[in-house]
């Protein structure tokens, strides 16, 4: 059986450019089965659709991971495919820093190819589709088993681009915390983990006082949206294991103004 396919892109549903991308795959590994993990990413967001991806591969099975957040199509930017350290995954798309925190997360690079010049691609190859003109074709024939080597040109894995997140600063009474994504329901995930969250001040059930540039609101932190009455803001451990902020039944980056990489600072109330 071929191997499965990922695809997460900021195409939308609106256009027909996933419908376009699964048609070509399709056409190639018709056996192959797909799995979209979002084609809901915010424009452009290249950062955002890093984070998703690195949070979301853990529970697909491995096999060819496609990732199109593409504002550099058509120019310099390398189009590549790399096959991860642990568990043989393979990841596909422009080397701009939307794989590179997956690729961290299976153990780094171990392996990568340029594209560009991909015996795989379809002919002639668009400036502007990249996605259904080379990583849609390049994926499907990697589901059949078709070698990395045979795909593209080699390149170093050290060359491949990183997306940088900030990093949180964390004192005995103060945390500053950054947005690292929004969600379809207004809820933002914050660059604190599991671990990190362990070793600070914030406990179940105590309040904290949320400051987003001049708005404050002052939370729980708990484990549900359930623990507050609807329209009541709360801090929660999310499903990737992240601290989040989200107002039950309502939008907490509406109310606070927040977006991806906007400061959040903690404080105990």
């Amino acid at each position: 059986m071929p191997l499965p396919i990922t695809l997460l892109t900021d195409y939308g549903h609106a256009d027909e450019f996933a419908g376009v991308c699964h048609a070509v795959i399709a056409g190639i590994a018709p056996q192959a089965r797909v799995i979209d993990i979002t084609h809901g990413l915010p424009r452009h967001a290249v950062r955002q659709g890093a984070v998703v991806l690195a949070s979301s591969l853990p529970f697909a099975p491995p096999g060819v991971h496609v990732a199109i957040v593409d504002p550099g199509v058509g120019s310099e930017r390398r189009p590549v495919a790399v096959r991860a350290r642990e568990d043989g995954r393979l990841l596909v798309g422009p080397d701009n820093g939307v794989l590179s925190l997956a690729i961290e997360r299976f153990g780094g690079a171990e392996q990568a190819v340029d594209l560009t010049a991909s015996p795989y691609r379809l002919e002639p190859v668009t400036a502007t589709f990249h996605g259904r003109d080379l990583f849609a074709p390049v994926a499907a024939h990697l589901s059949l088993e078709v070698s990395l080597a045979e795909v593209g040109e080699t390149v170093d894995p050290a060359s491949l681009h990183r997306t940088d997140l900030p990093r949180p600063s964390i004192e005995s009474g103060r945390i500053v915390a950054h947005v690292l994504y929004v969600d379809g329901f207004g809820n933002a995930t914050l660059d604190l983990g599991h671990e990190q969250l362990a070793a600070t001040f914030m406990r179940l059930g105590e309040l904290v006082e949320v400051q987003a540039g001049t708005a404050k609101l002052t939370v729980p932190f708990g484990r549900t949206f359930a623990d507050v009455e609807s329209g009541t803001g709360i801090l929660y451990e999310d499903s990737s294991h992240s601290l989040a902020l989200a107002i039950n039944r309502g939008d907490a980056a509406s109310r606070l103004g927040l977006a991806p990489d906007d400061e959040v600072v903690l404080r105990p109330s």
